[in-house]
């Protein structure tokens, strides 16, 4: 036997007719042969109905490899970590790490670098753990095939059931009820077959298939009844069909090789923002610190500490930490508590950002089966009659026809009429619905009707009508009635029947001509039992909700209108290909429901979002949804969706339930609130203290603090901080899309950073008088630059647990919630502040007990620093809120 053409894998040509030259194209190219039969198909794959060789089969496995898409790489522990250094605060700190290690200075260079490598453990360590939840979740496409093979060139064909692995081009296989499709196909035979692929394309139905002799060009691949393509399965029917494609080449593999790098989201962009503004106030300290001692004091390179500890004070050195803590711990509540994983722990806080949540229809707002909605009769009233026989049809099709089990349409019927009305019928003979003709007949003998059959015909509207014996106008009205309830969102079937003489001959289709109309049956789609529900909280949540799906527009409109979701005027996605980037925006913006969207679409709609300033999330589970997955600020996806789409997603839902990204999106909220809260109380903290302290440096004849005191101080503050990864909040403050505005949070600073730097003069001041008056002036040397430090030490502390307290979000506890850790942390950051200048380690770390008069006269300062708090913090908030 001559081996496979070239043309199954590369793209080799030969001088061959236009048809044998299409099919020779490589595997990326279109998959459906157009203008060859099936004949030829066969040909160019050098295999025949009966099937491949086995020792054939095994020399095309050995060349073209096994059946398996190509595994998805995970990052090692070196990656990850290298990963996280990226992270701007990270490698700022570990450049300012260097430099005091350069510089001598090794307690700060060790407290840095100690907080470098806790941040990269921990942000590594919460992403590895994510990997190894979503590894146990992947499930293999399929797991076998039956397959047609001969021992020997001239033995019959035998059916194996063999591995899907081990599937090649050429192998002819057999399909059927709920088989899982190996790889992409091209039918030979079927009967009755329907397809599930909305893996692929998202339809909800399943779509008919059959061989075709020679395909039609027009359409795209998906819409050839002839071709079936890896991860859609089997709903009804079977068939035969020879494998065109395995591996890496099908359709399902190429999803792989496409675009996956994501633009930076939300949470990135947000701190770069803030991140590089701040780098750049770093970077200019020290040498501003060095010029301007130089120049007024005469101080040289004995000043370098000192100007290395200022930018690290002006540093939110515990960034890195407070931000992986308070993520990973958030990740670790929901996998606990609502089974829901989070592989990128930049993600949460995204989802705590997310203001539009983009999603499909069919699993999110319904379920994936039909349910009876009504029936009626030839006029649009309501009729149990038309039910009844509707009812009849299914079960005695389903019972003569020998199927394994009712198609969707079907069970809905019989859940709504029960078995006892169709049972008390004898069956007599079925014809099983048939893709070609779009309709099924049962034929049933009725009690009292001796000499009868009565023919019980269901199926597609115009199908049925048009073996109805109506005048024009009539079949006119019958399908305008039709029209107006499909455009309301229901899927329609006629129901007909016909009285025919007993007889022992068989039925065929032949005899579906001449029937009575009854009516309509009237299905919709059973609502999701959560959906209603998690609408309500996104809208409580100020999440707008925007449905993009490949359905009928009545269809996805009448869902949402069940829900209490106002659709709105619904557009089909074909009507924007011709508008520009900036028209789509507005469109995005004014529309809820999308309909007949292709992959491209959703990728494009999202985008369009984002760029008008929306932070987006998409929940989808199909290889069509791939392009808008990595298109959104945030790409979530269930537990059974197809394994790329669960690789390309940074979060796995255990099941496709609206609550449980409720309950992510509130996680990411409390998350980010925290950060949020750190980034404003660290950085108008320290910047306050670094105005204070350069100002206080160029007046005095000593430095105002020395390095060690600038970095205890900073570390006992840090560690105070690491309270709001842990922080309750109320539910108000969780109300609201939380994003980090650069421009909001450096207005905050600047603000409140002049306020405390006020509080520190003030302090000066306090200490002037209070050692003048204790006879002990400020000078170079003694104990007078002794107390100054520990009385500004105590003070520094002292307003950064005010601050703590003040300036924290949801200031109001839940009621019946414990005392909150932020507060415990801030108590024992002022306790500190007293007790260490008066502890044995306060003459190691150069400060000394301070005169009794201090303490009164820094009780005031706080207080009137307490005041000033509240009216700008009063203020700040009317500003954020438009009053």
């Amino acid at each position: 036997m001559t081996s496979v053409p070239e043309a199954v894998t590369a793209g080799s040509t030969d001088p061959a007719g236009p048809g044998e030259q299409e099919a020779r194209q490589a595997p990326g190219g279109p998959p459906s042969w157009p203008g060859l039969t099936s004949l030829q198909v066969l040909r160019q794959l050098d295999s025949g109905p009966r099937g491949l060789v086995e020792a054939e089969a095994g020399e095309r496995l050995a060349r073209f490899g096994e059946n398996t898409v190509p595994p998805w790489r995970t990052v090692s522990w070196p990656r990850r970590l290298g990963g996280s250094l990226r992270d701007p605060f990270t490698a700022v700190l570990l450049c300012l790490g260097l430099v005091s290690a350069a510089v001598s200075a090794w307690g700060t260079a060790g407290v840095i670098l100690s907080l470098v490598v806790v941040s990269c453990v921990l942000r590594a360590g919460g992403e590895r753990r994510a990997d190894r939840s979503v590894a146990e979740l992947r499930k293999l496409v399929a797991t076998t095939a039956t397959v047609l093979r001969r021992t020997a060139e001239d033995g019959a064909p035998r059916s194996r059931e063999l591995p899907v692995t081990e599937l090649v081009p050429g192998d002819v296989i057999r399909l059927a009820p709920g088989d899982l499709v190996p790889a992409d196909v091209r039918l030979l035979r079927a009967s009755g077959l329907t397809v599930h692929q909305a893996p692929l394309t998202g339809e909800s139905a399943p779509v008919a298939k059959h061989p075709v002799d020679v395909p039609e060009p027009e359409g795209g691949p998906f819409d050839q009844p002839q071709l079936c393509f890896q991860g859609s399965s089997v709903a009804s029917g079977s068939g035969t069909a020879v494998v065109v494609r395995t591996g890496a080449h099908t359709r399902f593999a190429a999803t792989r090789t496409g675009p996956g790098r994501r633009a930076a989201s939300a949470f990135d962009q947000s701190v770069h923002g803030i991140s590089w503004v701040l780098i750049r106030f770093m970077l200019l300290t020290p040498p501003l610190v060095l010029m301007a001692n130089a120049a007024l004091r005469g101080r040289g390179f004995e000043t370098l500490p000192f100007a290395v500890a200022v930018a690290v004070g002006l540093t939110p050195e515990m960034l890195p930490v407070i931000v992986t803590t308070t993520l990973a711990r958030g990740a670790s509540l929901l996998a606990r508590d609502h089974r829901v994983i989070v592989k990128r722990l930049p993600a949460l806080h995204d989802l705590g950002a997310v203001d539009v949540l983009c999603l499909d229809k069919t699993g999110t707002l319904t379920q994936d089966r039909p349910v009876l909605h009504r029936a009626l009769d030839a006029w649009g009233r309501p009729d149990t009659e038309v039910l009844r026989w509707a009812g009849v049809n299914a079960w005695w099709t389903l019972q003569l026809a020998d199927l394994p089990a009712p198609d969707a349409l079907d069970e809905a019927i019989l859940d709504a009429v029960g078995e006892d009305v169709p049972s008390a019928y004898e069956g007599a003979a079925a014809l099983p619905f048939d893709p070609v003709r779009r309709l099924s007949t049962a034929v049933v003998r009725r009690p009292g009707r001796l000499g009868l059959h009565t023919m019980v015909v269901k199926g597609a509207v115009e199908a049925v009508i048009e073996r109805c014996a109506l005048a024009e106008d009539e079949q006119a009205r019958l399908l305008a009635l039709a029209a107006r309830e499909a455009h309301g969102g229901l899927r329609l079937l006629a129901v007909a029947t016909a009285e025919r003489p007993a007889r022992s001959r068989d039925f065929t289709t032949a005899d579906e001509r001449g029937l009575t109309l009854l009516g309509f049956v009237a299905l919709r789609d059973a609502l999701a039992p959560t959906a209603a529900d998690a609408l309500e909280v996104f809208a409580d949540r100020g999440v707008a909700v925007k449905i993009l799906t490949g359905d009928h527009p009545g269809t996805a409109a009448r869902a949402c209108r069940d829900l209490g979701l106002d659709p709105g005027a619904v557009l089909c996605a074909d009507t924007i290909e011709g508008v520009t980037d900036d028209e789509l925006a507005d469109l995005a913006r004014r529309t809820t429901v999308f309909a007949r969207c292709a992959p491209e679409h959703k990728a494009r709609i999202i985008s369009a979002l984002r760029a008008g300033g929306h932070t987006t999330g998409f929940l989808g589970d199909g290889v069509n949804d791939l392009p808008a997955l990595r298109a959104a600020d945030v790409g979530i996806c269930p537990r059974d969706a197809v394994d790329v789409a669960r690789e390309s997603a940074d979060v796995v839902l255990a099941e496709k339930d609206l609550t449980a990204i409720a309950h992510a999106i509130t996680s990411g909220r409390h998350s980010s609130v925290n950060i949020a809260t750190y980034l404003r109380i660290t950085l108008s903290s320290n910047l306050g203290n670094v105005i204070a302290m350069l100002a206080t440096g160029l007046m005095l004849p000593f430095l105002p603090m020395l390095p060690s005191q600038i970095l205890v101080q900073n570390l006992c503050f840090d560690v105070a901080q690491l309270a709001f990864a842990f922080d309750r909040l109320h539910p108000s403050a969780l109300r609201r899309p939380t994003v980090l505005q650069p421009r909001r949070i450096l207005r905050f600073i600047t603000g409140f950073g002049l306020l405390g730097a006020a509080a520190d003069l003030a302090t000066f001041g306090v200490l002037a008088f209070a050692l003048h008056d204790a006879g002990g002036p400020v000078g170079a040397g003694g104990t007078g630059e002794a107390a100054f430090h520990a009385g500004w030490f105590t003070e520094n502390l002292l307003t950064q647990a005010l601050v703590m307290l003040l300036l924290r979000t949801g200031r109001r506890p839940a009621p019946g919630a414990p005392v909150s850790p932020v507060r415990r942390a801030a108590a024992g950051l002022a306790v500190i502040g007293i007790l260490l200048p008066l502890s044995p380690l306060g003459p190691l770390l150069g400060m000394t007990a301070l005169p009794t008069l201090y303490y009164p006269l820094l009780g005031a300062v706080l207080a009137l620093y307490t005041v000033a708090l509240r009216i700008n913090r009063s203020r700040y908030e009317k500003a954020g809120t438009g009053r």
